[in-house]
C-alpha cells in the first residue's frame, strides 16, 4: 500500500470516528431533551431525567475523548515507550 493511499486510509478512519460522535451527540440532545419534557410534565417534582442524563453524558464524553484520539495518542506514546526499551538487536 503506498503512502499516499494509507494517509487516505487514515484519513477516512478517522472522519468515520468524527460522524460516529456527531449522530451520538445529535441522538443524546434529541433523547435527552424529550426526556426531561416528559419529567416535566409528568413530575416535576422528581428530578428522574437527571440520571440517564448524567449517565448516557458520560459514555458520550468517553466517546468524544476517543473519537478525537486522545487514547490513540496515549496508544502510541506507550508503543514508543516500549520500543525504546526493547535490547537494539530486537528492533
Amino acid at each position: 500500500m503506498s503512502a499516499e493511499a494509507s494517509q487516505l486510509n487514515l484519513a477516512r478512519r478517522r472522519a468515520a470516528r468524527r460522524l460516529g460522535f456527531f449522530i451520538h451527540a445529535m441522538v443524546f440532545v434529541v433523547v435527552n431533551v424529550a426526556l426531561v419534557a416528559i419529567n416535566l410534565f409528568t413530575t416535576p417534582a422528581h428530578p428522574w431525567s437527571l440520571f440517564p442524563l448524567l449517565g448516557w453524558g458520560f459514555g458520550l464524553l468517553m466517546h468524544g475523548i476517543a473519537a478525537n484520539g486522545l487514547f490513540g495518542r496515549m496508544h502510541e506514546a506507550l508503543v514508543q515507550r516500549e520500543l525504546a526499551r526493547l535490547p537494539s538487536q530486537m528492533r
